[in-house]
């Protein structure tokens, strides 16, 4: 059940089920806690399953005109204070996995282990930077257009009619994201920070999750960045949406890891 927080006037929803290792689930652009709901019966049946609504998205409210990761950051620490969790493991589908670099850069005493799914610890490039600053030009002229496109475009193509059905469920789910929640996610990562260190660093276990024909991240640029480090790698034949594409085998790579942390 969706609980809520009040954070510096804002409301931050969240969802709190089962015991045990906490495990928070943070959903990415577009998205809201509801990504999780496939998974969180399974984490939930072990482990401690927190789910949130970053800002500007889902029923979290808005909280400036630029979220940076570090805003994100210490909303996530909120609640898991409101909570009593002193430790976790955090699970970060694409912009999620810019904020659990963000916490685990602030706040590294309550990383326990680390899943990226469909994202990268590397700052936005100069090319990526201006996509994003004509993703906040095109939202502000037709916003319906933009946000079902943008959601279209993170499925590999072959997928698209196959998974037509859940697709539409998803961009449902991303035209509650309002306007101004959108263009401040935009902003704040266009200005967020390389944290690659961490994943060469970090003294807890991290595993990276990575889609073949992801056309967010391509693949050989996102695999280079953990060259060299201790950080386990599952790659997926699939798109940008691990979590729809491989629901299946990303449940099993999920729990499996949580085992070993």
């Amino acid at each position: 059940m969706t609980q809520q927080l009040i954070y510096k006037n804002t409301i931050i929803s969240y969802t709190d089920e089962g015991k045990g290792t906490a495990v928070v689930l943070l959903h990415g652009f577009l998205e809201n806690q509801t990504m999780w709901k496939a998974f969180v019966p399974e984490i939930s049946k072990k482990h401690r399953a927190i789910t949130i609504d970053l800002l500007g998205h889902g029923e979290t409210e808005c909280l400036g005109y630029v979220h940076v990761m570090e805003d994100q950051a210490d909303i996530i620490h909120a609640v898991l204070a409101h909570l009593r969790v002193r430790r976790a493991v955090f699970i970060g589908h694409s912009m999620g996995g810019y904020v659990v670099l963000a916490f685990a850069e602030m706040y590294p005493e309550y990383v326990k282990g680390m899943v990226l799914i469909n994202s990268t610890s590397r700052a936005d490039s100069e090319e990526r930077k201006s996509n994003r600053d004509r993703a906040i030009i095109a939202v502000k002229q037709n916003y319906t257009n933009f946000v079902r496109m943008a959601i279209a475009n993170l499925f590999n193509e072959n997928n698209r009619e196959l998974l037509a059905k859940d697709i539409e469920k998803v961009k449902l789910q991303a035209l509650k994201t309002p306007l101004q929640g959108i263009i401040a996610a935009l902003e704040g990562m266009k200005i967020r920070k390389d944290r690659e260190v961490l994943l060469h660093f970090a003294p807890y276990p991290i595993l990276v999750v990575l889609g073949k024909k992801d056309s967010v991240l391509l693949y050989e640029e996102t695999i280079d960045q953990i060259e060299g480090t201790k950080v386990a790698l599952t790659t997926f034949p699939e798109g940008h949406m691990s979590h729809i594409e491989n629901e299946k085998e990303l449940k099993n790579v999920l729990i499996d890891f949580l085992k070993e942390v």
